[in-house]
């Protein structure tokens, strides 16, 4: 492995990091299972979270509030792009590293510089724009006393998320570290923060705004926490710190980082337009009832990325040490089990989704949501799934250019037949509208880049880290 910044090793005890095994397989193996379990156990008590405050924020809010607030959390879901990529490309680098904690540290320290400039720069542009828009009409809101609050929910939901994403960086460090378990605890901690605040909120009676406020504020809060203990307590050897950000250190992580920038722009924008097309075409109550809905299926794709997250930097450090078999062999039981559990429990929700709506929010109308919309929602969630794990072992070695030109048809096909589809179809084009488009773009991607990524690693002998996207390779760059 080289390195070619310069810096000096922070203070403290030099301690390799909690990743799974190196070379050995079997060793390997074990350590993402036992990642995966534990992940799993921890974010299954985050879960319960916002299961428990939906109903309750649905009642209290209002169908219309409601609807306004999941519509404009779909569009911080489309801006999670803000942060350039730099956590994905930190992940990634960070993955080929090893126990080389002096360049941990100027990887930490840099990217935490450039996502903190670019949080308080996104809080001055909210702080300007939030009064221009007209929020009530773009939603369609015809509530009054709704349309009169829509720019303090807008002003609230993007402060929180701009202010968390220099907070979540933390995240991306611990899966790199092999800490999935640690990470997704912190992260059930943020949605159990956010449901007792909700909680409180409601029995006191505050206002709908504040009650979003408190729902919204309490991840990023909790994230910080997580930041001041990590780096604080457990791995001051790899604090960031302002002597410790180098030019040639952040270009590397710009130059990758702007590639996952471009493809979470792009996969983001046509994964989050739902809601907003939903509430403009057929109204906030139907934007309503299906966010409730495709909330049952979130939990499918909250297993997808548990998994993937663990798994994503033990790919990059197997195909560094030469292990393509291991990755081959291990991303086929990957899609095997994404396929069985996400097929299995969508087929269960397509039987009993209405009745376990009926029991968590106290009904979703069958006339507004029919059956076959859970059907297409079960075909969505199994086509993104058994799809995961070989774009995980691009992501892994930063081989993003396949991924650019599958999401770029996607985004074109699918918002185009979702626009046409739910003015002659209704509600039931949307999720379909996307299976159709992923099977002829993302499909086909996914499968190229994936042999791609496996064969430039063999090509090169499998060497340190990132892929060059001119000249596949796992090379460090800066």
């Amino acid at each position: 492995m080289t390195t070619t910044a310069p810096g000096r090793p922070t203070a403290g005890p030099v301690a390799a990091p909690d990743r799974p095994p190196g070379p050995a397989g079997p060793g390997r193996d074990r350590a993402v299972g036992i990642g995966i379990v534990t992940a799993m156990a921890a974010r299954g008590v985050g879960m319960a979270a916002p299961l428990v405050i939906t109903p309750i924020c649905f009642r209290y809010l209002g169908d219309q509030r409601y609807g306004l607030w999941m519509a404009v959390t779909a569009l911080t879901g489309m801006a999670w792009f803000a942060d350039l990529g730099l956590g994905n490309g930190l992940l990634t680098r960070l993955s080929h590293l090893g126990a080389d904690v002096r360049q941990q540290a100027r990887e930490i320290s840099s990217a935490f510089a450039t996502v903190g400039a670019l949080a308080l720069a996104l809080l001055g542009g909210l702080a300007v724009v939030v009064g221009l828009v007209p929020w009530d009409r773009l939603f369609g809101v015809t509530d009054p006393a709704v349309a009169a609050e829509a720019a303090a929910v807008v002003l609230l939901c993007f402060a929180a998320f701009a202010i968390n994403i220099p907070f979540a960086l933390v995240q991306r460090v611990q899966y790199a570290a092999g800490q999935v378990a640690q990470s997704s605890a912190w992260q059930s901690a943020g949605s159990l923060a956010s449901m007792v605040a909700v909680l409180v909120a409601v029995a006191a009676g505050w206002p709908p705004v504040t009650v979003i406020a408190c729902a919204v504020f309490a991840v990023p809060a909790v994230n910080l926490l997580n930041t001041m203990v990590y780096f604080g307590v457990q791995r001051p050897a790899t604090r960031p710190a302002p002597r410790l950000v180098h030019r040639t250190t952040a270009a590397g992580l710009l130059r990758l980082g702007l590639r996952f920038f471009v493809l979470t722009t792009i996969s983001s924008i046509a994964l989050n337009v739902d809601s907003p097309l939903v509430a403009n075409v057929l109204g906030l109550t139907v934007a309503a009832h299906y966010a409730v809905v495709a909330k049952l299926f979130g939990v499918l794709s909250v297993f997808v990325g548990i998994v993937g997250m663990t798994v994503w930097p033990v790919n990059g450090a197997a195909l560094s040490n030469g292990e393509v078999a291991w990755v081959r062999r291990h991303t086929r039981r990957m899609v095997l089990l994404y396929g069985t559990v996400v097929g299995g429990a969508g087929l269960a929700l397509v039987g009993w989704g209405h009745r376990v709506a009926d029991l968590w929010v106290g009904g979703v109308d069958r006339t507004i949501v029919p059956v076959t919309v859970l059907a297409a929602l079960a075909c969505w969630s199994f086509v993104v799934a058994v799809t995961s794990p070989l774009m995980l072992v691009q992501n892994s070695v930063g081989l993003l250019r396949p991924q650019f030109a599958g999401w770029a048809a996607f985004l074109l096909l699918a918002t185009g037949l979702k626009v046409w589809g739910v003015h002659r179809f209704g509600l039931v084009a949307v999720p379909m509208a996307a299976c159709v488009a992923y099977l002829v773009t993302l499909c086909p991607a996914a499968v190229v880049g994936y042999r791609r990524a496996l064969t430039a690693a063999v090509g090169v002998g499998c060497r340190t880290t990132a892929v060059d996207e001119e000249e596949p390779d796992v090379r460090v760059r800066g």
